[in-house]
């Protein structure tokens, strides 16, 4: 890879890293729905210049549904609830252990001798998260949380259903589905007063994390991975996506002055250390990223 394109791809795993913690300051004055609807509102903006991809309508709804409403949704959930935000950051990523076994299942894709051993590293080390889920957060939501990946992964795989369309086109349109519904299940949950209560009063740290949210870390992030992955194969750029956990993490301990366990740290590395097999080995799946 050239080094500027090497300096990109850590920038956008620093942005996703990073982007865990502007979603915990932005949901210290939103709630879970609203600020994933906000989020993608403000990200699916440059539709009003783009034209709609050749992709049908339907195929765009699954593929947002999962990649984006049902993954953001729990994840923002997940963190609203106590989760903390770096342990929040290596769960998501567990979504490569779940792209590979899905892909296994639907395609046939039969997973390297590495990559089941990466595997089995990282489901070692979510089991040993789960022991220590009950203590600062509640069970369900670590259950929620966990959709997360799963529908990462599902939305990875169901990406195969648009090929050959232009990267930045289609993830703007992907952005513009999740609006909608999410504002729905805000106004049914959290009630219109509140909403508007919430909208007007947010201080100015909730505005801005809400606009590196949507901007920086949906829409620049996101278009700057796919043009990675245009440009390279994906075992040269998913690797970089390991920095995402690490700046969650660490970044979370410094802002937040979060704190783990020996149970829930060696089992964050453990996960991390899977993932890295699951990533380095020689034939990884296409994947997207996460923040």
């Amino acid at each position: 890879m050239k080094p500027v394109d090497i300096f990109c791809a850590v920038l956008v795993a620093v942005i996703w890293g990073l982007g865990f913690i502007a979603s915990r300051l932005a949901l210290d004055e939103l709630s879970p729905s609203m600020m994933t609807a906000v989020r993608f509102a403000i990200a699916a903006a440059p539709c009003l210049f783009i034209r709609k991809p050749k992709v049908s309508w339907p195929v765009l709804i699954v593929i947002s549904l999962t990649l984006f409403l049902f993954q953001f949704l729990a994840q923002s959930y997940g963190i609203a609830r106590g989760v903390p935000v770096g342990l929040t950051s290596v769960i998501v990523q567990s979504q490569a252990l779940f792209t590979i076994a899905f892909a296994a299942i639907a395609f046939r894709e039969r997973p390297t001798s590495i990559q089941i051993l990466g595997i089995s590293i990282a489901t070692i080390g979510l089991l040993m998260i789960c022991g220590t889920v009950g203590f600062d957060f509640s069970v369900g939501a670590f259950a929620v949380l966990m959709i997360s990946p799963v529908s990462f992964a599902i939305g990875n795989l169901l990406l195969r259903l648009a090929p050959d369309v232009p990267m930045f086109d289609l993830f703007a349109w992907l952005y513009l589905i999740p609006p909608l519904p999410l504002f729905a299940l805000a106004l049914a949950v959290d009630g219109p007063q509140a909403i508007w209560h919430d909208l007007t009063h947010m201080s100015l740290t909730g505005v801005v994390s809400m606009l590196v949210i949507g901007v920086v870390t949906t829409s620049f992030g996101y278009w700057l991975w796919g043009r990675l992955l245009r440009t390279y194969t994906a075992a040269q750029v998913t690797p970089f996506a390991l920095l995402v956990p690490f700046v969650g993490a660490a970044s979370s301990a410094v802002v937040f002055h979060e704190k783990f366990g020996f149970l829930r740290l060696a089992g964050m590395l453990t996960v991390m250390f899977g993932i890295a097999v699951m990533l380095l080995s020689r034939r990884p799946p296409a994947q997207v990223g996460a923040g």
